[in-house]
């Protein structure tokens, strides 16, 4: 991520050329980024923020939201939120003295496309500060229960646009147990997605392993780099809804719903043990929903150590098509910082 954002670094202030007399601010990424062509940072999956540190009464934010719904937060108050699509550059002022935290949150997910960060700027009454710093690291991997599809709605049926705007991963049990650890994180999702199979036997054979090096979902490219100095501490992992909430249909890879747990437990061994080699200081949790618990806690049994399943009960379930509510991702957030209290 280094090396990515040195590239960067001297295009965003040409990207903002038309302010004088500004300073960009070395922004904090948290989550997974790509140069872009028209300078700064294309981001596509969900829960992607940027962080930075300033002293000053002002800061400007300029962001291209693509068709995105994101968040500007100062000082941990939320001040803006982006809707529109294009080029938004907004200016933030009388802030008081002392040092402030500028952020930009991503709310909604994105399959298929991205938006840019072109970087947060201060004027000549302000002073760039180091970026936040965290000492710990969690790279969250799942669905749409991850993402906090439709979060927002207090009713399950919802269209499409409805699922679109009421998405808010802000309010995922990821970036809430991330807060409470005080902890960077990651979040590596795709709502339909799952080990093996998908929601409904779509668009086979790209479950959420599939698409996990890409930087930007929607793109085959560019992909992670194998030297990647991000090292989380701990991994989650909530995948296995998607591969058994629907029945198999003629012609899928599977003849039964036992050869389908069976290729689940096998593949998400071999997805869990790849991680771990890559990333040997990573601890899991691994939750498990209650169709497919007992095949999590099979699959970290066979991880001899390296993995707890964390069972998930009870979720009232009145989000947009019957996912998660705020409440039931609390509730999450819970169950898995009890969970980690467990593992030291």
């Amino acid at each position: 991520m280094r090396s990515v954002l040195l590239a960067v670094l001297s295009v965003l202030s040409l990207a903002a050329a038309p302010v004088a007399a500004q300073t960009a601010l070395t922004p904090h990424v948290g989550g997974r980024v790509a140069p872009a062509p028209e300078g700064g940072l294309s981001f596509g999956w969900p829960g992607v923020y940027f962080e930075g540190r300033f002293s000053g009464p002002s800061v400007t934010v300029a962001v291209d939201t693509g068709a995105e719904h994101l968040s500007v937060s100062i000082d941990g108050q939320v001040r803006a939120e982006l809707r529109r699509p294009g080029l938004a550059r907004l200016t933030f002022d009388q802030l008081g003295p002392g040092e402030h935290v500028v952020r930009l949150d991503k709310l909604t997910e994105s399959q298929t496309g991205s938006a840019r960060f072109v970087g947060f700027f201060v004027g000549p009454e302000g002073r760039p500060l180091a970026p936040v710093a965290r000492s710990s690291r969690i790279e969250f991997i799942g669905d749409s229960f991850t993402v906090a599809y439709g979060v927002r709605s207090a009713r399950q049926a919802c269209t499409e646009q409805e699922v679109h705007d009421l998405t808010d991963t802000s309010l995922s049990f990821a970036p809430i147990l991330a807060e409470r650890l005080k902890a960077d994180y990651r979040i590596i999702a795709y709502s339909g997605r799952g080990v093996v199979r998908n929601y409904s036997g779509l668009a086979p054979g790209e479950p959420l392993p599939a698409l996990y090096p890409r930087l930007i979902p929607g793109q085959a490219e560019p992909r992670i780099d194998p030297a990647d100095p991000w090292k989380p501490d701990l991994i989650v992992i909530g995948l296995g809804t998607n591969d058994f909430s629907t029945p198999l249909k003629p012609g899928e890879a599977w003849r039964s719903e036992a050869d389908l747990r069976t290729d689940y437990r096998d593949s998400y061994v071999d997805f869990v043990a790849g991680l771990a080699r890559r990333d040997p200081q990573a601890r899991f949790l691994l939750i498990a929903g209650e169709n497919f618990a007992d095949d999590v806690q099979q699959v970290a049994g066979r991880l001899k150590g390296l993995a707890t399943a964390v069972r998930v009960s009870g979720l009232e379930r009145t989000a947009c098509h019957g996912h998660p509510s705020a409440a039931d991702e609390r509730m999450m957030a819970d169950l898995l910082e009890k969970a980690i209290k467990g593992l030291k």
